[in-house]
């Protein structure tokens, strides 16, 4: 199951969501302006992201600039509170599941909302009879030669 935070008119928002029906994956979208972040769903959302708050705050947008803060100075308890009060400084979409956490719409990253016994599935049916091996199955095999 895959959560997907949305704002209304977000073009990239509407190709996420376009992207999780086509490749049938569950989702429940969110509108971070009408649906209230509570305080726990915005800490555990900042305890996925790998880069820290630059993952998800936007910190060049109006919204974020208007409010004259330094992001650097506020405590975690401090920038929920603002996150909370301020949802429009949030990248979007943002895309959590168990396994992954996407901000923005990229059709690489994405690709990590699929399921892994999805992807072994995808995997195990990618045979010399699949008419595009001599594509794929090159470039899977070079792919585990170097990683």
């Amino acid at each position: 199951m895959v959560i997907l935070y949305t704002s209304p008119g977000c073009a990239s928002c509407r190709k996420a969501k376009q992207w999780l029906k086509d490749n049938n994956i569950e989702f429940v979208e969110k509108n971070i302006f009408t649906s209230i972040l509570d305080k726990d769903e915005i800490k555990y959302i900042l305890s996925r992201c790998e880069n820290g708050t630059e993952d998800i705050i936007s910190v060049r947008s109006k919204a974020f600039t208007s409010l004259k803060k330094d992001i650097n100075d506020l405590s975690l308890n401090e920038l929920v509170d603002l996150i909370q009060k301020n949802p429009s400084i949030l990248k979007r979409p943002i895309m959590i599941s168990k396994q992954s956490l996407v901000v923005g719409y990229d059709s690489d990253e994405i690709t990590t909302m699929v399921p892994p016994e999805l992807r072994n599935i995808i995997s195990d049916s990618c045979t010399s009879d699949c008419p595009s091996f001599e594509l794929c199955g090159s470039v899977r095999q070079e792919c585990t030669e170097c990683c």
